[in-house]
Order: structure tokens, then sequence, then C-alpha cells
């Protein structure tokens, strides 16, 4: 009878991918591979690029194993591999295009939105659908939690270029909800 061996502790598993075992390897792949392929996707859209992405990834988190130094969260430091990862393919590509304003950007002067009822696919398309320079920040900002300096130091930009272009993803998202909005209100009311 087989008896797949489980890794009872990070440790462990981190050192069994340090030797090279390829049942720990692979034991880590299938623990992250799904999370890390939704990080490739929020930055690429299309799926077989965001696939050789995540793989990328992971080489290059097997090949940097013994730099990782135990200090906080492992699975943040892998994360962090696979975001680089991501903005290197784009920078490779030549598809991040940030777009500089240096007049101050007004705020928007929307009606009030409710997104009670917006769901989460619904918001994630939203996003996925904006410029890849807006895009690209506000996930870095919003959802991986990176500040602007970060932003401005991973993505060759200056921090007021990243805080622009946030404002601008943030517009664009706002309108986007009150047409969305207006939709349901004109087809309920």
């Amino acid at each position: 009878m087989f008896i797949r061996k489980t890794y009872t502790s990070e440790a462990k598993l981190i050192e069994g991918c340090m030797q090279g075992n390829r049942k720990a390897q692979q034991h880590l792949y299938e623990q992250y591979s799904g999370k890390f392929l939704v990080i490739c996707r929020r930055y690429i859209k299309d799926h077989d690029l965001s696939e050789d992405v995540m793989i990328e990834s992971f080489m290059k988190i097997f090949e940097k194993l013994s730099q990782y130094e135990s200090k906080g969260s492992f699975e943040g430091w892998m994360k962090r591999i696979v975001v680089t990862q991501a903005l290197l393919t784009l920078r490779k590509n030549q598809k991040l295009a940030m777009e500089v304003n240096l007049e101050g950007q007004a705020e928007s002067s929307l009606p009030q939105y409710e997104a009670s009822h917006l769901e989460v696919e619904e918001l994630m398309g939203m996003i996925h659908s904006l410029p890849i320079g807006y895009k690209t920040v506000f996930n870095l900002y919003a959802i991986e939690g990176y500040s602007h300096a970060e932003i401005g130091e991973l993505l060759g930009i200056s921090p007021a270029t990243s805080k622009s272009q946030l404002s601008r993803a943030r517009a664009l998202l706002k309108d986007r909800i009150s047409l969305l909005n207006q939709k349901e209100r004109s087809i309920n009311g």
C-alpha cells in the first residue's frame, strides 16, 4: 500500500524543498498554486501567460529558498516573488504603460453609490478591465498592501505617479459602479 508522505510543519516542508525532494516541492506547489494563480491573473489577462508566470514563480521560489530567513510569513515571502514575477513579465512585454498627470486630480462629482448589491465577481471584473497601469497599481496598493514608495520601486515610477494611478483607478471604478447602480434602479424602478 502506498503511503503519501505529508509534511507536519512548514519548516520540514521548506527543508525538504531545499534538499531537492520532489515530493516536498510537489506538496508546496499543490498547497499554493491555486492562490498564486489568482494573484497572477490579477495582473495578467491572458490565462496561459498567467499560468506560465505562476510556474516561473515557483521555479524562482525553489531557487531562492535558501534566502528565506524564517522571519515573517513564508507565504508572504513567496507571494512577493509571485507579484514581482508578474510585474517583470508585464515589463518584459512592454504592456505596463503608466500615464503621468502632473495636474491635480479633481475629485469625481459622482452621486453617492451603493455597492451593497455588487457581487465580488462583478467588482473583480471591473478591476480586471481597468487599463493595465491603473489595475496594476490598484492591485498592489488595495489588494496586496504595498505602499506607494514600494510600488514606485517595483514599477520604476515615482510614488506620486503611483498615487495618481490609484486615484484614477478609483475614479473609474466609482464611475462604473455608479453606472451599474443607475441601470439597476432603472430596471427595478
